[in-house]
């Protein structure tokens, strides 16, 4: 995808107005169905953390975290990326038991993102994490986990098509899943980019789970970069809908079973990333005094994105955009909020 692409003949289906009151209702409507699903419940989550806490999410492991010092605190502070390890951190804090989780807004600020119809450096999510049993760690409940998810996704753009007419020419997501992982996909099309593969695959599974993001595939090299301190990669993926705007596969949400001591020890080494040992949150998960959970980001302006029939993410939230998109939104009489 070009960094601004906006398809010919493209119109926004609501009005500036109407767009603003069907975001708040896809929020609240999506929050509400998807602690239902997964018997959550909601708390109130940082904006920024300590540094020297190892709690930020490293991400592809390259991006900068805005960081600044707090004179008062004597301490230096950093914007979170996401709320990866900080969930798992809140759940042993406030004793949640097995099969109770929480769900909290993440508002972050991703400076190397590179902005174009999806990405923007301000990012916003539904980070949710759950507690789970040691006999919850397979496949079969990732993939039960997944398909609540998509159920909540799907309720909440019926609910939309109902009260917004405009959005009933939009095709109804697919509640049926797709599972897929990686290294099948690699074997598909392997002289294919991952995400042209994403692409193939996704456009005839229009409702798709990829997993096993992470580590290295048979041609030597993962798939996509995720850290080795939260997710498994044996039993994580993204979730991916096919969106009929765009034209392309459309990650929703990034998600799996967390690392439990001996799969983040193995993910460390493998990483290069020994050197976090010590750091309080990993020294605690590698001791065995963390739950073992599950957990996610489901992005807000994707899913507002998705469910509205939106071309661009600056339609449904408020950013800094460069020069070249912002002529090329104009022109193509898309307005940025």
């Amino acid at each position: 995808m070009e960094k601004t692409y906006i398809p010919g003949g493209y119109s926004p289906r609501l009005n500036l107005y109407d767009t603003q009151k069907a975001i708040g209702l896809v929020k609240r409507l999506f929050e509400d169905s998807l602690c239902g699903a997964l018997n959550l419940r909601r708390v109130s989550a940082p904006l920024f953390v300590e540094a020297s806490t190892g709690l930020n999410d490293d991400l592809n492991g390259v991006e900068r975290p805005v960081s600044f010092d707090i004179p008062a605190a004597g301490r230096d502070a950093q914007v979170v990326h996401s709320l990866a390890k900080w969930k798992r951190m809140a759940l042993y804090r406030y004793q949640f038991s097995v099969g109770e989780g929480l769900v909290t807004d993440m508002n972050a600020i991703r400076r190397d993102e590179l902005p174009d119809n999806l990405h923007s450096v301000y990012v916003d999510q539904w980070d949710w994490e759950k507690v789970i049993a040691p006999r919850d760690r397979t496949i079969p409940f990732l993939q039960d986990t997944v398909r609540a998810i998509v159920g909540a996704v799907c309720d909440t753009q019926s609910t939309m098509r109902a009260v917004f007419s405009s959005l009933a020419s939009l095709p109804p997501i697919s509640r049926d899943v797709t599972f897929i992982t990686t290294q099948e996909l690699e074997d598909l099309w392997p002289d294919l980019t991952p995400k042209e593969r994403e692409n193939t695959f996704v456009k005839e599974h229009p409702t798709t789970f990829l997993m096993g993001i992470g580590g290295a595939l048979k041609s030597g090299q993962p798939h996509d970069g995720r850290a080795p301190d939260y997710d498994d990669w044996k039993l994580n993926g993204d979730i991916l809908i096919w969106n009929p705007v765009l034209e392309c596969a459309f990650e929703l949400s990034s998600m799996g079973i967390r690392v439990d001591p001996q799969a983040m020890d193995e993910q460390l080494t493998i990483a290069g990333c020994d050197d976090r040992r010590a750091l309080p949150f990993h020294k605690m998960l590698l001791e065995g005094k963390l739950p073992l959970t599950i957990g996610g980001g489901i992005g807000q302006s994707r899913l507002c994105m998705l469910l509205l029939g939106k071309a661009h993410i600056g339609e449904v939230q408020a950013s800094v955009w460069d020069a070249e998109t912002m002529d090329a939104c104009q022109a193509a009489g898309v307005i940025l909020l």
